[in-house]
């Protein structure tokens, strides 16, 4: 059994696939062809924003706007403890400070109630609070609606992590459409994925727009031999981008499959581990379908089940991101976030993707249910 079945997607879109990846080697442009002006004029529209920049990861989509507001050294950015490292990796990029507030345990998102006092921390440090990204984990939005009034009065612009999340959305607002600027990745895990790297960035925001487009290509000013500002190699493969249009077409059809399948576990593991409950108003794009056992003992009882039954289970996210020894300088401690050291200790996912099957999914409530 496969943790993501890319190939049965991969045999729906074969033909017309092929199709345009021959017209790229006959046109020959194979960086930011035609079809990467297509694709952001596509993903745009999706997301009901103005403006779509596409780039060469979900890493650099959340660098690139950092780096078009200039934040830099004595700056602080908040974010969550809970996430894959890049989200706090791109703030030390630039030089500025990642500074952490816990999550909450029912959404496993950042906690908009800690806002305030991760800044009010931050300013004690002598750093200077700008900017917020929360992270739409496993494919569900953060709390908007309050972390929009708690970043306006503090004075941050937020930046949307939505590297897990395109496709869901929020009292019908998309993933993308949120904060100043919003960040979402291509890699081939993620529900629309291509098949190499990719990311893009939405904005509504033209002179960010412009400045973003600048620095995806090592800051160009007139053209590129005019450098106006310090940039990036942020560009996108024509093929890649030609992947994504692809699978944009079979996109809203595979989200309404993964619904089902969530529904499918839920209704089958509710009671015997902790699911994840969907809050009103919002929807998922199920990136991962992760649960809660009661104990680190208990997740590793259903984990060597699973694996001997030949079945994948991952952990996301074992180590939170205050505790990594890549953060080491910041001056952590275990205990500072005890959601989200509880979380990292109790959580696991299951297989999800677009084509499992109910006899896959029995299989797999199955072997879970012989040893709990």
């Amino acid at each position: 059994m496969q943790f993501i079945d890319l190939i049965s997607q991969k045999n729906r879109i074969r033909t017309s696939l092929l199709l345009r990846i021959e017209e790229i080697v006959d046109h020959g442009q194979y960086i930011m062809g035609p079809e990467v002006r297509e694709l952001e004029s596509q993903l745009a529209r999706y997301t009901g924003r103005r403006f779509c920049v596409s780039c060469s990861s979900g890493t650099d989509a959340l660098l690139m706007p950092l780096m078009a507001k200039d934040i830099g050294p004595g700056d602080a950015v908040i974010t969550t403890p809970f996430t894959f490292i890049a989200t706090a990796e791109v703030i030390s990029l630039t030089g500025a400070t990642p500074v952490f507030a816990d999550i909450s345990p029912d959404t496993f998102n950042i906690d908009p109630d800690r806002i305030a006092d991760a800044a009010s921390k931050a300013r004690d440090k002598g750093l200077r609070p700008k900017a917020l990204i929360p992270v739409d984990l496993f494919g569900l939005p953060a709390d908007y609606d309050r972390i929009e009034a708690v970043a306006d009065s503090l004075g941050l612009w937020i930046l949307e992590d939505a590297a897990q999340s395109f496709g869901s959305s929020l009292r019908n607002r998309r993933a993308g459409r949120f904060g100043l600027a919003a960040a979402t990745s291509f890699f081939p895990a993620k529900p629309l994925g291509c098949y190499g790297d990719g990311g893009a960035v939405f904005t509504d925001d033209e002179e960010l727009d412009f400045l973003l487009r600048s620095v995806r290509v090592h800051g160009s000013g007139a053209d590129k031999y005019s450098n106006d500002r310090i940039g990036i190699n942020g560009r996108l493969d024509s093929i890649q981008a030609a992947v994504l249009l692809e699978k944009l077409q079979i996109f809203d059809e595979e989200l309404a499959s993964r619904q089902r399948i969530a529904e499918a576990y839920s209704s089958r593991l509710r009671g015997k581990l902790v699911v994840p409950e969907i809050p009103e108003g919002y929807v998922s794009a199920w990136a991962q379908y992760s649960l809660l056992a009661s104990s680190t003992a208990e997740r590793s009882t259903i984990m060597d089940t699973l694996q001997k039954a030949g079945i994948p289970s991952v952990i996301y996210y074992k180590i939170p991101l205050h505790l990594q020894k890549a953060f080491a300088g910041l001056g952590y401690r275990e205990g500072d976030f005890p959601v989200a050291e509880e979380m990292s200790s109790r959580i696991f996912s299951l297989p999800m993707h677009p084509y499992l099957s109910i006899e896959e999914i029995e299989t797999i409530c199955s072997a879970i249910g012989s040893c709990i």
